[in-house]
């Protein structure tokens, strides 16, 4: 049965030319360019479940994976190497520069696996064991590579975050210098290059999907989404992991990068694995030093030595290019166009506005020292000597400007500080609720899954792509340092996959709980949104191996799921290709009794609280264990999990239990959460628990939640390279 049919507007061409992919390897469906009057006939034809435009969607370390407590996994080789892992981003790079991070041939073993004999092109002991790309709109920009090569760095670093060999005194200029790897150094690559240098269209992701299933790749890694969510069978990558779900490959994905609204989420289906962005213990900073010796820190990856010499500091609004219709006002934020280049050529600029650093080049200014308070929690890197600091540093600088007649300043070379408010949700990271589904804990639904490292990480990079925010930055690097929760994603992905190389039989369900489960606890003071910031807390792959118990999900959960989601018989029959798969009702909801890892409790303004969860945990620990429940709760609710132990006496045995949540009317409450918790003696099964106010109808309705067409407001972001624009 066809699946969504993928469209770009054109004008009448003949089937052979309209036809662009035939999706029919994992799942059935086509994208074609079709005319309107086409697209219109096409969506009235029966066996059709929806006609969506061909959008195109944004992609969204030394130091990450021992923050973690995962310095090294326990795991053999053999065993990391008989695992997949597919990425769908900008392909990746195996030049020498990159040190062969991505390019081993030291396997113990070589696994049997689909992908080895289906598409690789590269003898089957490689890291990289293929790649693919697609570009369904034949269209290219002078930078892109018409191959898997990657031009932008953005999928060179998320393969290596997630699978990269270790690779001794890597580092940016020095910086963050020491022993990079991945989290599993010894699994497998295969790319999908689906994103260009202006975007990821929607037909070539359902291609890569098509084709990554029918590889068989083990776990499915995707840094990038939309600005807004769609509804389930209207996103491409919501349709690709479902397919990709039913042949037993977890996809995880990242949250986006449209915080720290409430909302702002874009990757909203269940049955991935959503992931939000926080800090590790380690931020970059870059001094100021004024000629009085006052000295300002600010966050920059500041790679350029000025060894200590002061140099001349001017205000924007001091070289004001009145000739150009600048004032005073206009210049000091540091607009090309607004400076006089005569008045900054060699000098130090001081603007009161955070830029990328091309402009004070192109009027030949030496440096820049920026304040602004838009970002506060992470850094970029820059192409000429620079920091950013606070504006009420900023106003102190300025009046030592205007106080003294030659003021000069220098810009010290980076270093690294300690964080010691690490892990902390950035917040650049999209936040939940769910705009479609209000009871699923999930940063699309209600919040992220998980967090997982997303802050200053560095990882490999493409010598070819600019080093820094500046698009012309011609400098060569094999090593970046960026942000975003495209480079959370990949950690999630390699821990991911190191579950699955334990345990090879385990269900895409099973691993998620796996790792949701066992997640380190989030310090709830740092973050007043909690769980919709980070989810069931921060990663922990190597507890994530040994989870006791595990809530699994099926095909057949999902389809249950969607039918309280509104979709008919006949809609999910089409889905999944199954004519047995039947919606008893298609009246909307609650999702209450969906088999997840969390519990979201979503309630009317006004309304008193109440929800009843019904879960199913199969037992993946000692085989005679017995676990009582410990739950923790605000005092003011009341949460009664019966029954409140669960004995076992096998592997994969299975008990039921159930959640009453009750409380009384609740007003304004943006969100209160706890957590349940079942204990053996070993494990701690760690779920959360969140209860928060929603409008009046908004469980049955959409109308409160923001529209699939609606653009999520956030902070503006800069796009090139992955910093942030990209998930």
């Amino acid at each position: 049965m066809p699946i969504p049919y993928i469209y770009n507007k054109s004008f009448t061409l003949s089937a052979k030319e309209s036809l662009v992919y035939s999706y029919g390897r994992s799942f059935n469906g086509f994208a074609a360019k079709l005319t309107d009057e086409e697209v219109a006939r096409f969506s009235e034809t029966e066996g059709v479940i929806s006609v969506i435009p061909n959008h195109k969607l944004k992609i969204h370390t030394t130091r990450s994976w021992d923050f973690m407590g995962f310095s090294k996994g326990k795991l053999s080789s053999s065993q990391e190497g008989s695992v997949i892992i597919g990425l769908l981003d900008t392909a990746l790079t195996t030049e020498d520069s990159v040190h062969h991070r991505l390019n081993g041939k030291e396997y113990v073993q070589v696994p049997t696996s689909p992908a080895t004999s289906k598409f690789s092109s590269s003898p089957s002991y490689f890291k990289i064991i293929g790649a693919r790309y697609y570009n369904s709109e034949n269209i290219y920009e002078v930078t892109d590579f018409h191959s898997p090569r990657d031009s932008e760095g953005h999928g060179t670093h998320t393969s290596s975050t997630a699978a990269g060999r270790e690779v001794p005194h890597a580092s940016y200029y020095g910086l963050a210098e020491g022993t990079a790897r991945g989290g599993v150094p010894n699994a497998r690559i295969a790319m999908y290059k689906v994103c260009w240098s202006d975007g990821c269209a929607t037909a070539d992701i359902l291609a890569a999907f098509d084709d990554a299933i029918a590889d068989g790749v083990d776990i499915i890694s995707v840094s990038l989404g939309s600005d807004f969510p769609f509804e389930y069978f209207e996103d491409p990558i919501a349709i690709g992991s479902f397919h990709a779900m039913k042949y037993g490959i977890l996809t995880s994905n990242s949250a986006g990068n449209s915080g720290p609204d409430p909302y702002s989420v874009s990757n909203i289906a269940p049955w991935t694995l959503t992931v939000a962005a926080s800090s590790i213990d380690r931020k970059f900073v870059a001094q100021a030093v004024l000629g009085n010796g006052i000295t300002y820190p600010g966050l920059s990856i500041n790679s350029f030595d000025l060894n200590g010499i002061s140099y001349p500091l001017i205000w924007g609004g001091d070289a004001a290019n009145y000739s150009a219709g600048a004032n005073p006002d206009i210049a000091r934020f540091c607009a090309a166009d607004a400076l006089n280049s005569y008045k900054v050529e060699g000098k130090i600029v001081f603007c009161e506005s955070l830029l990328d650093g091309s402009d004070i080049l192109a009027v030949n200014g030496l440096g820049t020292i920026m304040a602004d308070s838009v970002f506060t929690d992470l850094a970029f890197s820059y192409p000429l000597p620079a920091t950013l600091i606070s504006k009420e540093n900023g106003q102190d600088i300025l009046d030592y400007i205007r106080s003294t007649e030659y003021p000069i300043a220098t810009i010290m070379f980076g270093e690294t500080w300690k964080d010691a408010m690490a892990p902390k949700v950035v917040s650049f990271s999209s936040r939940g609720p769910n705009p479609i589904t209000v009871d699923i804990l999930k940063i699309d639904n209600v919040q992220p899954d998980i967090t997982a490292p997303g802050v200053d990480i560095l990882a490999s990079w493409s010598p070819v792509a600019p080093p820094s925010l500046d698009p012309e930055d011609t400098r060569s690097v094999s090593f970046n340092i960026i942000s975003g929760t495209s480079m959370s994603c990949p950690h999630a992905s390699g821990s991911a996959a190191y579950v699955k190389a334990a345990h090879p039989n385990w269900s895409p369900s099973s691993i998620k709980s796996a790792l949701m489960t066992t997640a380190y606890v989030m310090d709830s003071r740092k973050q007043e949104d909690l769980e919709f910031a980070y989810g069931s807390g921060h990663i922990n792959p190597a507890q994530a191996i040994d989870p006791g118990l595990v809530y699994d999900a099926t095909e057949v959960d999902y389809v249950n799921f969607l039918c309280k989601q509104g979709y008919n018989t006949t809609i999910i029959r089409q889905i999944t290709g199954d004519n047995s798969s039947v919606c008893n009702s298609t009246e909307p909801g609650r999702a209450w009794d969906l088999n997840y890892p969390s519990f979201s409790l979503a309630i009317e303004d006004g309304q008193p609280i109440y929800g009843v969860f019904t879960r199913t945990v199969t037992n993946v620990g000692s085989p005679n264990s017995t676990y009582t429940v410990r739950p923790y709760m605000p005092a003011s609710v009341s949460v009664d999990v019966e029954p409140q132990s669960l004995s076992f006496s096998a592997v994969g045995e299975q008990k039921s239990f159930t959640v009453k949540v009750t409380g009384p009317k609740i007003a304004q409450q943006p969100i209160m959460s706890g957590a349940i918790v079942w204990e053996d003696g070993v494990h701690q099964v760690r779920s959360p628990v969140v209860i928060y106010n929603i409008l009046p109808g908004a469980v049955h309705s959409s109308d409160s939640m923001p529209q699939k067409n609606q653009k999520f407001k956030g902070p503006s972001m800069y796009t090139k390279n992955g910093i942030l624009g990209r998930h």
